[in-house]
């Protein structure tokens, strides 16, 4: 059982909001979708529940073409950043509500809920009215309304963006967890790559529209397709050198040399070969250390261990490790692989 998004396109206007996105989510997956606001993924996750029609393109999803079906004959649950719970109704009301729809029997709707509300740890609210439940348990709320419909693909819209940060990250593992227990295709629509490395199998980063890479975590991590991959990954973000930089000299003018914070050597003391910067900001973390230095007009972040203690305007020099180097094209963006 899998999903298959075909060369999916929409248009507003003149403009493409989702534009020839193709990919295939496997049985059991958990894929994000992951990009910046506005750039297509929510508008993709909604065609795909049938709540906008696409332009152009297929949506298939256990071998069946579902593009034109209306969203209750999909067999797909959406969970969505607000929790849309009914307020006057109870918790396990509100959980079995689905089933009530299909008619099932009162006996089966109660076991359901009751297996449900076992697995999300809610069996002692389900008496109470969502207005007494705290942002959390109204998400896992929400979570078992739709895992008890038991349908062959799960959409989530940005579920944890209500949640502060503390519960985002206790959420984050309930959810990594469930999807695992349940084996169903999940698609989650986040612009957080903390939640998208943690989460999926396989992550689709978009921009503009586009789809720019599809991959596990570590493939978009360590083998970036192009620029916007390479620095929308990774906090702090990738460092890029053109051909022109006043700390490095002799890089080539039609590329751009890419490297992570974690890539580049840092030390108090000159050494033969290494670049001379100054210390423009230092940021102790406990764990690691941010260094960022100045060279010019250009700034290089550097992460390290929290042993290595910099004065703010003190000269540091730097040293990239050529085997951790990317490259790209300076006139396309994309990867150069060697």
């Amino acid at each position: 059982m899998n999903l298959v998004v075909d060369n999916i396109s929409k248009l507003f206007g003149s403009r493409y909001a989702v534009r020839n996105v193709s990919f295939t989510a496997e049985k059991g997956e958990f894929v994000v979708l992951l990009g910046p606001s506005g750039c297509g993924k929510s508008t993709l996750l909604r065609m795909i529940a049938g709540l906008e029609a696409p332009d152009d393109g297929a949506i298939r999803l256990d071998g069946r073409d579902i593009t034109k079906l209306e969203p209750r004959d999909r067999d797909i649950a959406m969970v969505f950043q607000s929790y849309a719970l009914y307020p006057h109704m109870t918790i396990e009301s509100n959980i079995g509500y689905p089933l009530r729809v299909r008619k099932m029997p009162a006996e089966k709707i109660a076991a359901e809920v009751k297996d449900v509300a076992r697995r999300l740890g809610l069996e002692p609210l389900l008496g109470g009215f969502p207005k007494h439940l705290s942002g959390g348990e109204r998400q896992r709320v929400a979570l078992a309304r739709a895992i008890i419909r038991k349908p062959k693909a799960f959409l989530m819209d940005e579920p944890l963006s209500n949640l502060d940060a503390r519960l985002r990250v206790d959420m984050r593992a309930e959810l990594k967890h469930l999807q695992h227990t349940l084996k169903t295709v999940t698609l989650y629509v986040t612009h957080d790559q903390a939640e998208a490395m943690t989460l999926a199998h396989r992550i689709a980063v978009m921009n503009a529209g586009r789809l720019q890479q599809y991959g596990t975590p570590q493939e978009i991590y360590h083998k970036p397709a192009n620029v916007f991959v390479a620095g929308f990954l990774g906090s702090p973000s990738m460092n890029f050198f053109g051909g022109t930089h006043p700390c490095l000299e002799g890089l080539p003018p039609d590329v751009v040399i890419g490297i992570r914070p974690e890539d580049i050597e840092i030390s108090a003391t000159s050494r033969e070969g290494w670049h001379r910067a100054s210390v423009y900001v230092t940021e102790e973390m406990g764990n690691e250390s941010i260094i960022r230095l100045e060279c010019g007009e250009s700034r290089i972040t550097i992460r390290t261990t929290p042993d290595v203690r910099l004065e703010e305007g003190s000269d540091a020099f730097f040293q990239l490790r050529s085997d951790k180097m990317h490259r790209f094209d300076a006139k396309t963006g994309d990867a150069l692989r060697s």
